[in-house]
């Protein structure tokens, strides 16, 4: 596996790659990698010739009273894991390279999708999540990109970027791959800012998994959030638990759509959230 830090070494990397016709395969991180992200890193092996893992801390996705300082940082970690995992390269850039002064990066806005939910209690996140995903795309040229199902919102956002840049014409079609969440024994979905959580904690903790596994057997809209809320722990401090459409994030029947039944919380000091998927189309 190499280590790259910078732009025009991995670009020229990937250039005489693609001249011998490998499939380049992408999974954008922002590290502390775990299970969840090795998931991904597996998916990708098995389509591409060429896998690229990025690990990045985006500091536009961070709000003035989030957790950007503290964001665990674990790039030798990580970079062992994905040697392992014969990985091809990790990308590691610096804020410089990724946002250089001499050549400002297009500033992408996440619209009305993305000023719900999670943009609500976020202002701004999802702007910069695609500002930094449009520039990562920009860099790789991926012919496939992986994203986990935990992140819903931003899956669904990622995906409404690529349709409206292929269809536009201005980006090459890129096959966009999400894979299931991954979870503990216990159900809590993996997540880099579970190590924050403390041992009283647990139990509030998993009781949002259960939440959504309760929930997701409900007959109609009214009954998947009864069944829900009725699960969640009173050491939950519930932000949202709502069932949407998994496209447009709005309010939905079960049934009539691919929906999601999502749901966020903070426990002890740690913003939590999951999801999942309830698909009875057919």
């Amino acid at each position: 596996m190499q280590l790259i830090h910078s732009v025009a070494e991995l670009q020229a990397l990937i250039a005489q790659r693609r001249s011998a016709g490998d499939r380049i395969g992408f999974v954008p991180t922002m590290g502390a990698l775990h299970e969840g992200h090795l998931s991904l890193v597996r998916l990708a092996l098995q389509k591409c010739d060429f896998v690229v893992v990025s690990v990045f801390v985006n500091p536009l996705q961070f709000g003035a009273n989030e957790d950007f300082d503290k964001y665990p940082r674990t790039l030798g970690i990580d970079a062992n894991l994905l040697a392992e995992h014969d990985v091809d390269v990790l990308f590691a850039p610096s804020p410089s390279e990724v946002y250089p002064i001499s050549s400002p990066v297009t500033q992408l806005t996440a619209g009305s999708l993305g000023a719900k939910f999670e943009g609500e209690i976020r202002p701004g996140h999802f702007d910069g999540m695609l500002t930094v995903v449009n520039r990562l795309f920009d860099i790789v040229q991926p012919d496939y990109v992986f994203f986990g199902q935990k992140d819903a919102q931003q899956v669904a956002l990622v995906k409404q970027m690529l349709r409206e840049q292929i269809s536009s014409g201005s980006r090459v079609p890129i096959e966009f791959v999400v894979g299931p969440t991954i979870r503990s024994e216990a159900g809590l979905a993996l997540s880099s800012r579970n190590k924050f959580l403390k041992p009283e904690d647990m139990p509030a903790a998993l009781s949002l998994s259960k939440a959504l596994f309760a929930g997701a057997a409900g007959k109609n809209r009214e009954e998947v959030l009864a069944l829900a809320r009725a699960e969640i722990s009173p050491q939950a401090k519930l932000e949202y638990l709502e069932l949407v459409d998994a496209d447009s994030f709005e309010p939905c029947e079960p049934g009539l759509s691919l929906a999601v039944l999502i749901v966020a919380a903070r426990v002890g000091e740690v913003r939590l959230i999951d999801n999942v998927y309830i698909d009875r189309k057919s």
